[in-house]
C-alpha cells in the first residue's frame, strides 16, 4: 500500500466501527449488568445496553522500527514455567505482532490499540536508513490508534517528529519512492513536551477514543529527563515537564469536559525482580515486585486516572500499584522490539462513564513467530528491504563468534571502544583511550549468517543496528582528576540509583565494588592506563561519541572537554576498524569483558 493512502488523524479514514477485538487470556467477563436482562427501549423497541461494557486495550512500547524479527537475546523472551524454570521463546516481528493483534480484536467490538513511546529511533537500517517512515507505514497498517512520544522520537528534532506525524518527503534526503510519505494516521501525544517560546505543547497533549456512548481519553507524556539522554541538538527548543503534574493537569481538563475514563500513556517505566515476561510484581503484595521510577509516578498521579502504559526501561510487567487514594491501580509494560502486546480488560460503567477498576484485568503475551506471516507486512518489509538492499548488504568485517551486548560490561561494548581509540588515533595520535556509553549499543553481532553473507561476516546492516544514531567520534582532552571523576559519575549522581557503566577501551582497567555505595563504588586506586595509575594532573586524549561529549547520561563532566576533534560518525569508525583488523582468514574473536573487576 503506498504512503500515500494513509491520511493525516484529522482526515482519517478508518472507523471504528470497523475495528474487531478478541479478548486474549487476559480479557474477564464483564460484569453483572445493573439493568434487567431484556430491558426495552420504550420508543424504538429495542434492548437497552448493559450498564457495562468491557473495553480491550492492546497495547505495546519500544518497537523502536524493529519490523524485522530482532536477532538474538533482543529476540527471546523468558517464559516462567509452573515448577519454577524458565525457557526462552523466539518474539518479535511486525508480520508476527500483526497477526497477533488481529487475532486478539477478533470477537470484540470496542477495542483500542495504544503505546507507550519509542515507536522510532535507534532503529535497525530497514527503518533507520528511511528516517522511520517504514515503522509508520507498519503501525498504520496494524490500525495503532495513539501512542505517546518517548525519548527517541526526539533523536532527529521535533521537525522531524512534527513531519512523521503530518507526512510529507524528508528536507534533506527527499521521497524515497514516487509517492510522498503520509505520515501517521495515529496522533502522537506529548502533553509535557514544550515549545520554549510558546510555552504551548508542541503535539497534541491528549486525545479521546469514543464508541457509541463509550469514551476514553488518553493522555501521553515522555520522561521529564528526556534532555539528558537525547543528543543537545535533539531537544532544542523544547522543555520537558514533570509527568506526573502534567498527567494530572490534563486528566482534570478531560473531566471538565465530561471524559471520566482516563489512560495515561508514559515513556517512563520500572524494573520488576524477575525478567520473565509473566512473571506476577504483586507477589507477595501489590506493586511489591516492582521498582524504578515508574512506582513514584503511578502512587502519584490522580486517581482520576484508571491505567497506565508505561515503557523506557524495556521490561515486562502487568502490575497493580495503588494511586494517591490507595486503590489499586494496572501499570504495564511489553518489553520491547515488539516481542509482546498487553492485552487489558477495562470495564466501562455507563452510569458512571468511569472505568469499574475492580474488574480490570491485564497480562502480557508473547508475540511467537509460529503463527502465519501477516502479508501486508510482509510486502512492506520486502519493498523496503529491495531499497536497503544495495547499502545494507556490503560486508565490512568478520568474527568469529557471537558479539553480544550484554553484561555490565559487554564484548561489544568493548569491541566499540577499541574501535573508537583505534579510529581516534588516526585522527590523532595523541589518543590515550575511549569510553562508550552502554545505551548506544543496541545490539550484539551474531555469527550464524542473517541472509546469503555468509556465517561470521558482519554486513553494514548489522553495524547500523548495532550503532544508528550517526553520532560522532570526538577527541577532548581532561585532566586525569576529570578522568577520575568520569569514572565516578557513572555511579553517583543522576546515575546513582540506576548506574550507567561506560565501556572502555582495552587499556583502561579498573575495579567497580558494588558492595559500597555512591561514587565509592569507582575504587580510585584501582584505575590504570595501559597498566599504569592515572595522574590527576596529567592530560588525557579521550575518544567518545557526540552524545557523551555533550555530557549527555549524566556526565556532566565529558561536557567540560578542551581542544576538541571532531571524526567521522561512530558507524563509519566502527566500519573502518573491522575492515582493517579483520578478514574471512582471521576474523575478530569477541573482546573477554574483564577490563572492568566486579565485587559483588
Amino acid at each position: 500500500m503506498p504512503a500515500t493512502s494513509h491520511s493525516h488523524p484529522s482526515r482519517r479514514r478508518r472507523t471504528y466501527g470497523l475495528l474487531a477485538a478478541a479478548a486474549g487470556l487476559a480479557t474477564a467477563g464483564a460484569l453483572v449488568a445493573a439493568l434487567p436482562a431484556g430491558a426495552q427501549d420504550a420508543r424504538h423497541g429495542k434492548p437497552l445496553p448493559s450498564r457495562y461494557q468491557d473495553v480491550q486495550l492492546l497495547s505495546f512500547n519500544d518497537l523502536h522500527g524493529n519490523l524485522e524479527p530482532p536477532s538474538g537475546s533482543s529476540g527471546r523472551v523468558t517464559e516462567l514455567q509452573a515448577d519454577g524454570t524458565t525457557k526462552t521463546i523466539d518474539a518479535g516481528g511486525v508480520e508476527y505482532l500483526a497477526t497477533h493483534l488481529r487475532q486478539a480484536r477478533e470477537g470484540n467490538k470496542y477495542s483500542i490499540t495504544a503505546a507507550g513511546g519509542d515507536m522510532v529511533g535507534a532503529s535497525p537500517l530497514i527503518s533507520g536508513l528511511f528516517h522511520d517512515e517504514p515503522t509508520i507505514e507498519a503501525l498504520n497498517k496494524l490500525d495503532l490508534d495513539v501512542t505517546s512520544v518517548g525519548n527517541h522520537e526526539f533523536d532527529e528534532g521535533a521537525k522531524e517528529l512534527s513531519r512523521l506525524q503530518k507526512g510529507g518527503c524528508h528536507p534533506t534526503d527527499g521521497c524515497y519512492t514516487d509517492e510522498e510519505f503520509g505520515g501517521a494516521d495515529f496522533p502522537y501525544l506529548a502533553a509535557n513536551v514544550l515549545n520554549e517560546k510558546s510555552g504551548k505543547p508542541i503535539l497534541k497533549p491528549y486525545w479521546v477514543w469514543k464508541k457509541k456512548d463509550v469514551k476514553i481519553g488518553f493522555i501521553g507524556v515522555t520522561l521529564e529527563n528526556t534532555p539528558g539522554i537525547v543528543s543537545a541538538e535533539g531537544v532544542k527548543g523544547l522543555k520537558f515537564k514533570d509527568e506526573v503534574e502534567t498527567i494530572n493537569k490534563y486528566a482534570k481538563e478531560l473531566q471538565r469536559q465530561g471524559v471520566k475514563s482516563i489512560v495515561a500513556l508514559i515513556h517512563e517505566g520500572g524494573l520488576p525482580a524477575s525478567t520473565s515476561y509473566n512473571y506476577d510484581c504483586d507477589s507477595p503484595g501489590a506493586g511489591d515486585g516492582i521498582s524504578g521510577p515508574i512506582v513514584d509516578i503511578a502512587k502519584n498521579v490522580s486517581p482520576s486516572v484508571d491505567a497506565l502504559v508505561t515503557g523506557h526501561t524495556h521490561a515486562a510487567y502487568a502490575c497493580t500499584i495503588n494511586d494517591p487514594a490507595g486503590k489499586p491501580r494496572t501499570v504495564t509494560s511489553a518489553a520491547s522490539f515488539g516481542r509482546l502486546y498487553t492485552d487489558t480488560t477495562l470495564t466501562y460503567d455507563r452510569f458512571t462513564g468511569d472505568i469499574a477498576r475492580t474488574a480490570v484485568k491485564s497480562a502480557n503475551h508473547v508475540v511467537t513467530r509460529t503463527v502465519p506471516k501477516a502479508t501486508d507486512m510482509t510486502e512492506l518489509i520486502s519493498k523496503w528491504n529491495t531499497l536497503a538492499a544495495p547499502i545494507g548488504n556490503r560486508a565490512i568485517g568478520h568474527v568469529s563468534a557471537d558479539v553480544p551486548n550484554t553484561g555490565t560490561e559487554s564484548p561489544m561494548g568493548d569491541l566499540i571502544a577499541d574501535a573508537q581509540l583505534w579510529y581516534g588515533r588516526k585522527l590523532d595520535a595523541e589518543a590515550d583511550l575511549a569510553l562508550m556509553n552502554p545505551g548506544g549499543v543496541r545490539a550484539g553481532l551474531t555469527y550464524a549468517a542473517k541472509g546469503t553473507e555468509g556465517d561470521g561476516v558482519v554486513t553494514y546492516a548489522e553495524g547500523f543496528t548495532v550503532q544508528p544514531f550517526a553520532n560522532t567520534v570526538n577527541l577532548q582532552d581532561f585532566t586525569g582528576a576529570q578522568l577520575i571523576q568520569v569514572l565516578k559519575e557513572q555511579v553517583s549522581g543522576s546515575n546513582a540509583s540506576a548506574p550507567k557503566i561506560l565501556q572502555p577501551s582495552a587499556n583502561l582497567t579498573y575495579t567497580l565494588d558494588l558492595t559500597k555505595s555512591g561514587a565509592d563504588r569507582v575504587v580510585t586506586d584501582s584505575i590504570k592506563l595501559n597498566g599504569a595509575a592515572v595522574d590527576p594532573a596529567a592530560t588525557y586524549r579521550v575518544a567518545t561519541n557526540s552524545f557523551l561529549a555533550g555530557g549527555g547520561d549524566g556526565f556532566t563532566t565529558l561536557g567540560q572537554g578542551t581542544n576538541d576533534l571532531v571524526g567521522l560518525d561512530d558507524l563509519a569508525a566502527l566500519e573502518q576498524y573491522l575492515t582493517a583488523n579483520s578478514s574471512a582468514a582471521a576474523p575478530i574473536a569477541p573482546p573477554v569483558p574483564n577490563r572492568i573487576t566486579i565485587v559483588q
